[in-house]
């Protein structure tokens, strides 16, 4: 320990309040996550001990404008978690589980404030309140409720007993699945064995072998998901079954990162939770506070889709069958990614794997990603050099309004590192609030191999993708203009959250910007007219395949959620309930494996998703609707994004997100255009 000053609990300084990174160290991290619980249990006191009757601003304000620093040092440090976590990051992070379990607990189940909260919702109808201060009483009122705050002392303890020990076996998931993708990288000894790739591609694999010390030799990394963007281009059938082997063992080996018990004890344990607060499944109690409303109508919607997905998927399995029928292969798992480009080569004469040189990373950032959003929005981003992130592959970009306000900080950690958790992601560091006076500060994580020093970062048109995809949960969390820090950024019902994300995919082909970003890195010539006609064309193909194993884990997912304390108690064999799970909904095609299994399916057992991953195609129903409507009214104009960012993404959180989409659309969502989307119109 240091008698130094602890940054974190300085007041900010850099523009924005960015966290000063440089200065932070791990030690500082326990020390003022303390202090925040201690300074924000003081201010519930104060708001407790008072002795004039509730009202709206002795209560809820004071609410809102408690916990400033707790929340300033954790946004800091669970940046840092997820995309840097290093053993003593980890370590720090373990110790303050159910630390910040018990300190939540202890504000939403303090008896005396629940009494005031619901003493000012019983008098809403005579308050006279702007519709976000009504809205933020009712949503404190609700959550409150849904966490418990009515339940007597003796079942509060029980929950936070409950809540303490799901908060380590979370941690404990993340940790073992990063310990187990780490281990089960797959270490090929020839580039031979990796025919097929790009010059770019094995040089990222030669790179990633050189920092495990294996010098002459080529690691391929993991991916968070099943699959692997590698196994559409190995030649070599036994390494992309090595690879796809590898991605399906992960945390299922047995081994001290074996994470069955773990999930397990998980899924057991929110079913307890639930039965507490009277509901008979986890999957209730969540949905219950969602747009979905109950878990029928979510199950209802991926039933609706499962059977003509996993039809088409069929139909697909067909056709790769007969051109692998030619190389004596019976098609299977490890199959599907690479026959699938033979075949779209046969019938679009297309090669996506060949597409790369047209996806240079900076360019799809600047020319493509930040270009869409000038041209919808008039905001402008350009890089700050001399502001720090946390690790130094994060970049700094400073965002302006079309007026040349300050909007907030952009900041973009792209590249893959064994301390950097799977997948990709947006997250906030700093959250606006009117009445703390604070812009956005937000990241994006993608996991893209790092090339050899010098080389250009060559992006696959699944991670242009991600990036325009990220992006747009960052202007989400940019352009939502609130009051109160409850309904800042991203802080929407789950259900609704990816809406923006995905919407915001729909310029990756869209002519303006297409032709804009994809030029090829040595001639500069944009991609060709007839390329982008045969990707248009192809745009439904594969869809099966795509929607059944997203289905396919999304049931999984509720699976395990709706069992009930019987039946999550009972001893079960992870293997043998996916298997029945998936059996139930006819997406049990060997060929076709689920987007996440169990043991490292991170969005449901250590993320925010649980029960919540239909959510994806909950919410692209309302995308497509809205993608649709931009097509109907003029495509790529200011007066088209300036309607959208009003009416959808500056809401935040501050009002009922489906009122919002009624606002901007003029009528409810319509699923035919997700229909005709994934190929699965009748």
């Amino acid at each position: 320990m240091t008698d130094s000053p602890n940054p974190l609990l300085a007041p900010p300084s850099l523009p924005y309040d960015l966290p000063p990174y440089g200065s932070i160290r791990a030690e500082h991290y326990l020390p003022a996550f303390h202090a925040g619980f201690a300074a924000q249990r003081a201010e519930i006191d104060a708001i407790t001990a008072q002795t004039d009757p509730p009202t709206f601003e002795n209560t809820l304000i004071a609410l809102e404008r408690s916990g400033e620093v707790l929340g300033r040092v954790s946004r800091t440090f669970y940046t840092v978690t997820g995309a840097d976590g290093t053993p003593e990051i980890q370590a720090i992070e373990e110790e303050l589980a159910p630390l910040m379990s018990a300190h939540r607990d202890a504000i939403q189940l303090d008896t005396a404030l629940f009494a005031r909260v619901a003493a000012v919702h019983a008098q809403l109808d005579e308050l006279d309140l702007d519709a976000e201060s009504r809205y933020l009483v009712e949503r404190h009122h609700r959550e409150m409720s849904l966490a418990g705050a009515a339940l007597d002392d003796s079942e509060k303890q029980r929950l936070t007993g409950l809540n303490q020990e799901l908060s380590v076996l979370t941690n404990t998931f993340e940790k073992n699945l990063l310990a187990d993708t780490n281990d089960l990288a797959v270490v090929f000894d020839t580039a031979a064995e990796l025919d097929g790739l790009s010059e770019g591609e094995l040089s990222a694999a030669a790179q990633a072998a050189t920092s495990r010390g294996l010098d002459g030799r080529y690691v391929v990394t993991l991916t968070l998901y099943t699959g692997h963007p590698l196994l559409a281009s190995l030649t070599n059938r036994e390494s992309r079954r090595r690879l796809l082997e590898a991605s399906r063992s992960r945390a299922i080996r047995g081994n001290a990162h074996d994470n069955r018990p773990v999930l397990r004890d998980i899924a057991r344990l929110r079913a307890e939770r639930a039965a507490l607060l009277g509901y008979p499944s986890h999957a209730a109690a969540v949905l219950a506070d969602q747009t979905a409303g109950s878990p029928d109508a979510a199950r209802d919607l991926l039933r609706r889709l499962a059977a003509p997905a996993a039809a088409n998927a069929r139909s697909e399995q067909e056709a790769l069958q007969r051109i692998a029928d030619a190389d004596g292969i019976r098609i299977e798992a490890h199959d599907w990614a690479f026959y699938t480009e033979k075949v779209r080569a046969e019938r679009y004469d297309l090669d996506r794997a060949a597409l790369r040189p047209w996806f240079e990373a900076e360019r799809v950032l600047r020319d493509g990603v930040f270009f869409a959003a000038e041209q919808l929005y008039g905001i402008r981003v350009s890089e700050r050099h001399d502001l720090q992130g946390y690790h130094p592959d994060v970049r700094v970009f400073e965002v302006h309004n079309a007026d040349g306000t300050e909007l907030g900080l952009f900041l973009l950690d792209l590249y893959t590192r064994d301390t950097k958790r799977g997948g990709a992601w947006m997250n906030s560091i700093v959250t606006q609030s009117a009445i703390r006076g604070t812009a956005p500060v937000v990241v994006n994580n993608l996991n893209v191999n790092k090339p050899a020093p010098g080389t250009p970062t060559l992006l696959t048109l699944d991670e242009v993708t991600t990036l325009f995809h990220e992006f747009g949960h960052a202007l989400h969390g940019l352009f939502a203009t609130v009051t109160y820090p409850h309904f800042a950024g991203t802080a929407v019902y789950r259900d609704f959250v990816e809406f923006p994300s995905q919407v915001n995919e729909m310029w990756i082909l869209w002519p303006e910007i297409l032709s804009n970003y994809a030029r090829h890195i040595d001639t500069g010539e944009p991609l060709p007219a007839d390329v982008v006609e045969r990707l248009h064309a192809s745009e439904a193909f594969n869809q099966g395949f795509a929607t059944s194993e997203y289905l396919a884990a999304s049931w999984i997912d509720q699976a395990w959620h709706g069992l009930s304390v019987d039946e999550a108690s009972a001893d079960i064999d992870v293997a043998e309930f996916e298997a029945r799970a998936l059996a139930d909904i006819g997406l049990d095609n060997p060929a076709v494996p689920t987007r996440y299994a169990s043991t490292y399916f991170a969005h449901v057992f250590s993320g925010g998703y649980s029960a919540g991953y239909y959510s994806y195609i909950w919410s692209e129903v309302l995308d497509a609707d809205t993608v649709e409507w931009f097509r109907e009214n003029g495509g790529l104009t200011r007066e088209n994004g300036d309607r959208f960012r009003q009416r959808l993404l500056g809401v935040g959180g501050s009002g009922d997100p489906l009122a919002a989409y009624r606002d901007f659309r003029g009528r409810d969502a319509k699923i035919q255009p997700l229909l005709e989307r994934r190929g699965l119109a009748g």
